[in-house]
């Protein structure tokens, strides 16, 4: 397995990426590019972008949103009120000229699911498939408990440089980011629904029996959602990050997915 570090230029600062390329990859199949949850970065996805290039021989690659990871800070002091659209609008063609991809499986974890979406509703000619992994689909009282009691939690002594290790001195800009964004009032009434009704590309929504931060409403409404093909999948014994807790039971379901979703159409003639 190759992989190799790129910094993007966007409008707004560089991003840091990665990517995965397994010896047996398929030339010309559209790579899977992740999007990563509130508190994440490219190191925080471990080897699971590995595992998955290798199961799907296709490239990988996940990259740091501003002001998170490796990627430049963000431009300005607290995060806008749109973040989740705006990967769609300032990251997602970036990342297409810098790694020279058009068509894309877009795959995100938590938030980063809801931001997959937006790019699969921006690029429909070149969004092949998406796979959401505990995300959100709206503002649910389990959804602002767990923020609640993750943030008591990050208040202890010595647990805020757990984040430090991946994001650095930003450590306290990114859990206040995440916080702040999820509780605010202008949050309350936010639903991906209208984005997921510009989707045409196949669905699959990956979710965790016990997710602390969402209840098995968001994986349904994803996949009611869209136009196109569907499915969801409850992983039973499971909490937020199905990614690290069943990484096979994952790349499994992500390989059916796409072999049913990328299998060239029959004429029934």
């Amino acid at each position: 397995m190759h992989s190799d570090d790129v910094r993007v230029p966007t409008a707004r600062g560089e991003l840091f990426s990665r990517r995965w390329r397994p010896a047996d990859a398929v030339p010309g199949a559209a790579p899977v590019l992740l999007f990563h949850d509130s508190l994440g970065a490219v190191a925080l996805w471990r080897d699971f972008p590995a595992q998955l290039a290798a199961a799907l021989g296709r490239e990988v690659i996940a990259y740091d949103r501003l002001g998170f990871g490796a990627s430049d800070p963000y431009p300005a002091a607290q995060i806008g009120a749109d973040f989740i659209a705006e990967e769609a609008r300032y990251s997602l063609a970036a990342l297409q000229r810098a790694h020279g991809f058009a068509d894309f499986i877009a795959f995100g974890h938590s938030v980063g699911g809801a931001m997959a979406s937006h790019c699969a509703a921006a690029a429909p000619a070149q969004c092949l498939a998406l796979i959401t992994e505990s995300s959100q689909a709206f503002v649910e009282d389990l959804t602002l408990a767990g923020i609640r009691a993750a943030a008591e939690q990050f208040a202890q002594p010595g647990q805020l440089e757990r984040l430090a290790r991946y994001h650095g001195d930003r450590a306290a800009w990114v859990l206040a980011a995440w916080i702040d964004s999820w509780l605010a009032e202008s949050m309350a009434d936010w639903t991906i629904e209208p984005v997921l009704a510009q989707v045409r590309c196949p669905l699959l929504a990956l979710h965790g029996s016990h997710d602390e931060f969402g209840s098995p409403a968001h994986p349904a409404r994803y996949a009611g959602g869209v136009s196109g093909h569907s499915r969801q999948h409850l992983l039973a014994d499971c909490g937020h990050v199905p990614h690290r807790e069943y990484p096979d039971t994952v790349i499994a379901l992500v390989r059916d997915f796409l072999a049913e979703a990328l299998a060239p159409a029959t004429d029934a003639g």
